[in-house]
């Protein structure tokens, strides 16, 4: 079944663009599940027993891992972990919001974050009390029946680290553990709060190089008495590592690296002596090699296990990072690891030698499943490549592997071997080419929620079709260096826009709401939404499927159809994902608001500008949203271009290497931060401060010297303001045009 809710589309520049959104050989050993030598796959481990409870049965944030496992049977209202329990299925078994009298949701409360980053956030409630971050990874505990504040912490995150986070300033989340509220921070650090009145208790540096610009954007994960914690930055060039801390104490537990460093000092564990053997030629640990675990870190209390969900390598690119081939492990692999020690178990690698930046960093959710006839217990994932993931989590046995998306770079996953077949006609080494997914995945970070009564997945899938082809750099010289402070894909961004401008026919971004049976690969339903860049889903008893999309608004859908059943507009694109929970017999549905960046007028963002809320519905809720200001769109009258045609080129390859990401291509910002076609005189005529001196650091914008000179930053300048001239140009002629009568 197909549901048409919406015929926007997004042509042009946008589809090359989605990535702003978000903007490797098991077979060398005989096996593509590679288990260690002498080591059997390990039957369940019983969990480790729960701490006691302190006498003051109210202390706040008592979260104990027999109260997650128990959190269906005694906490039902309660949202206690990121996915709401250990399993991460994110579904709820409150229903007292239901098919019969979901069209009577109101607004209950709201609360303003103040902010125009995007919002990524999984609110945690606990025993009345709301947990949730912001950006900047600034803390807030509320009363979840009112919103009202009950305190806040700043972690104190320096503005200029913004540079080097490549896709925003973004937390998704902490984690409340044991009367402690756990708070990774966007520059590396973990802290421990004390969750009845947000005093720090303990923090940690969990960055190995300083050199390196390390990022965390995840949300930590408490359990078996542990924090863990993966981080971000394999754009710019890092290694890839997870870490966990004794939750009490802060002191590190263990460390686990996913991808080898110089092979002269050595190896920190058997995993990477074994891993290093499918890396081939070059220097990877000198340009950085990849695999950061951005996001997904679950725990499994049946295995006393933790899976790692592994990133892309850096760069991007096999060519360069590996030149002898290799699958590269542990890139875009599922890793299962020891969750006492930190020991290697068990990997999958979804995509061998990975070159698309095809993270399987996405959602992982564990459930019980019959797979022919047997009794598993598994995980699933639907990681950036398209394919959805069946496998057995006692010994990482792939069981099933179904397209989810549009894929053009595999023809499918061969089933005796676990690795994909890929289409030899996508490759882009000589020439470039449209490949499906993109680089913002067939699915991204935002989550996916199952209904094991259906035996159905509930995700948001988008077809981003992005125009992949080798450094102008790399293709002249045969040589890429790493640049330290930008980003290191080695794929082509500088004169992309150029290239895709020229073209005509350009494919278009799709996005969809899709119910899903990961054991047939059937979808038995699907929602074609009016944006391509939708939020996370939350599935209830309550028959229910809830969503926020990229129109800003938060929909409520028939699980069975997809039948739209309620929508409220909150005026502000939604990727984050919804939560639901009880208060005093009273249950309620939250979700945080604002981001999305595709420049397309189907977008909220496009329309209000990206401003953050957390907002709470309930039934006969009351409170009303008021419609933000439109956007101011007029482009004002510029001043005279100077610069030659040759520097008007250099500036336009140049904003594309440094400035894209975060002020749009073609430097149309879609509705976050400033569009410089914009821009007053004043910040004209202070734009060589700004780029270099940089006086706005603090909000985020950091010098750039170590990358530009002022020649340079001319250049750049010229072309803003050649491309706010020709657009002008363009919407004066448009609206002259509307404005003449037909003949």
């Amino acid at each position: 079944m197909t549901i048409a809710t919406g015929a926007g589309r997004q042509t042009g520049a946008s589809a090359l663009w989605a990535l702003a959104l978000v903007l490797a050989v098991a077979a060398a050993f005989g096996a593509y599940v590679y288990l260690a030598e002498g080591r059997s796959a390990r039957a369940p481990a019983a969990a480790p027993e729960p701490a006691e409870a302190p006498a003051e049965a109210a202390a706040a944030g008592w979260v104990t891992d027999g109260r997650v496992q128990r959190a269906d049977a005694d906490d039902p209202g309660m949202w206690l972990a990121h996915g709401r329990t250990h399993e991460e299925q994110r579904f709820s078994p409150l229903a007292g919001i239901h098919r019969g009298n979901v069209a009577g949701l109101g607004v209950a409360w709201l609360k303003d974050l103040g902010t125009y980053h995007p919002v990524e956030a999984t609110p945690l409630v606990v025993d009345g009390v709301m947990y949730f971050t912001a950006p900047w990874n600034v803390a807030y505990a509320v009363d979840a029946a009112t919103g009202a504040e009950l305190w806040s912490f700043d972690p104190g995150v320096p503005g200029e680290t913004a540079r080097a986070a490549c896709c925003g300033v973004i937390s998704r989340g902490l984690a409340v553990y044991e009367g402690r509220v756990h708070l990774a921070t966007l520059d590396g650090r973990l802290l421990a709060l004390d969750a009845g009145t947000g005093s720090k208790l303990w923090e940690v540096d969990t960055v190995i190089d300083r050199e390196r610009e390390y990022t965390i954007t995840g949300a930590p994960r408490a359990a078996a008495g542990k924090v863990f914690i993966g981080n971000g930055g394999a754009e710019y060039g890092v290694r890839g590592y997870v870490t966990a801390y004794d939750a009490a104490t802060g002191e590190q537990a263990w460390r686990f690296f996913t991808v080898p460093g110089d092979p002269s000092l050595g190896f920190e564990s058997e995993a990477m002596a074994v891993a290093a053997q499918t890396w081939s030629g070059g220097a990877w640990w000198e340009i950085g090699g990849g695999g950061t675990v951005w996001n997904a870190i679950v725990y499994d209390p049946d295995f006393d296990a933790v899976y790692l969900g592994v990133g892309n390598g850096s760069p991007w690119t096999r060519a360069i990072r590996s030149p002898g081939g290799g699958d590269n492990l542990y890139l875009a692999s599922i890793v299962a690891v020891d969750a006492a020690t930190g020991e290697y178990r068990w990997h999958y690698q979804t995509v061998p030698g990975d070159n698309w930046d095809y993270t399987a960093v996405q959602d992982m959710a564990l459930a019980d499943l019959v797979v022919d006839g047997v009794e598993r217990k598994v995980l699933m994932q639907a990681p950036k490549n398209g394919f959805f993931y069946v496998i057995d989590r006692s010994d990482g046995t792939l069981l099933r592997a179904h397209p989810y998306a549009t894929v053009t770079w595999a023809t499918r996953v061969d089933m005796e071997t676990g690795r994909p077949i890929e289409n030899p006609d996508t490759a882009y080494a000589d020439a470039p080419q449209w490949i499906l997914p993109g680089p913002g995945g067939g699915h991204n970070w935002q989550a996916m929620s199952w209904d094991a009564g259906r035996g159905l997945m509930y995700l948001g899938t988008h077809d981003l079709p992005f125009l992949y082809a080798m450094p102008e750099e790399y293709r002249e010289t045969g040589v890429y260096k790493r640049r330290p402070g930008a980003w290191n894909t080695a794929l082509e961004f500088g004169r992309l826009n150029q290239m895709i401008e020229a073209m005509e026919n350009l494919p278009e971004n799709k996005g969809y709401l899709i119910a899903f049976d990961p054991l047939t690969g059937q979808r038995v339903w699907t929602v074609e939404q009016a944006h391509a860049w939708n939020g996370g889903t939350l599935a209830t008893a309550g028959d229910l499927v809830f969503q926020g999309d990229g129109t800003g608004h938060v929909s409520a859908r028939d699980a069975d159809t997809g039948e739209a059943l309620w929508q409220a507009q909150t005026y502000a694109s939604i990727v984050a994902p919804p939560i639901t929970y009880a208060v005093d017999g009273e249950q309620y549905v939250a979700i945080m608001t604002g981001g999305g960046y595709l420049p397309d007028e189907a977008a909220a963002t496009w329309k209000y500008g990206s401003h953050g809320q957390l907002i709470a519905f309930k039934l006969g809720g009351d409170v009303a949203l008021t419609e933000p200001a439109l956007r101011n769109l007029e482009i004002p009258e510029q001043r005279p271009i100077t610069a030659s045609a040759e520097d008007l080129d250099r500036g336009d390859v140049l904003y594309h290497e440094y400035c894209w990401a975060c002020h749009g291509p073609g430097a149309k910002s879609p509705g976050g931060l400033p569009d410089l076609r914009l821009m007053t005189a004043e910040s004209h005529d202070a734009f060589q401060a700004i780029v270099l001196g940089g006086t706005k650091q603090d909000t985020g914008m950091a010098s750039f010297a170590d990358l530009l000179d002022a020649q340079d930053v001319e250049r750049i300048h010229q072309y803003i303001v050649s491309r706010a001239v020709k657009d002008r140009d363009a919407a004066l002629a448009e609206a002259s045009a509307a404005a003449t009568p037909a003949e």
